[in-house]
């Protein structure tokens, strides 16, 4: 089996690990743009230190990884441009929605929610779209 599936399969196990525990801990789903947007609007404040605690491991561990093994090749463009364009569509894609992958596609799906469910394949679809309009007809990316 290529690494990168096993790497993929790890990842897998901890962040549906993570959000299970997490729901069991703290009744609540592990969704990183309610967590973020607690913590934005103050609707949070009651949990802000919980809230900075998951930010603070969601950032740190990653990075210390990449101390410890070194960084993954990535093919993120280099044009800035894109990469604002990129992150303030999927800001707006998560207010629309009312979540992110994390709380639509890893708890929503996991618990059968119809509405988690419908916007996995919405925001899994726009991505497809996404991609073949900026790297195939544009060849922006």
């Amino acid at each position: 089996m290529p690494i990168d599936w096993i790497m993929g399969l790890a990842g897998g196990l901890v962040i549906g690990t993570a959000a299970a525990l997490y729901l069991l801990v703290n009744g609540r789903i592990m969704g990183a743009s309610g967590i973020v947007g607690g913590l934005v609007d103050g609707s949070g404040h009651s949990s802000g230190g919980e809230r900075l605690a998951f930010l603070a491991g969601l950032i740190g561990v990653p990075g210390l990884i990449a101390l410890i093994f070194g960084a993954p090749e990535t093919h993120i463009t280099g044009n800035l441009a894109v990469l604002v364009a990129a992150g303030l569509l999927v800001g707006i894609g998560t207010r629309i929605a009312n979540g992110c992958t994390s709380g639509h596609g890893v708890c929503g799906i996991s618990r059968l929610s119809l509405r988690g469910i419908v916007a996995t394949v919405f925001y899994i679809g726009a991505g497809g779209l996404t991609v073949v309009l900026f790297k195939h007809i544009l060849g922006v990316i």
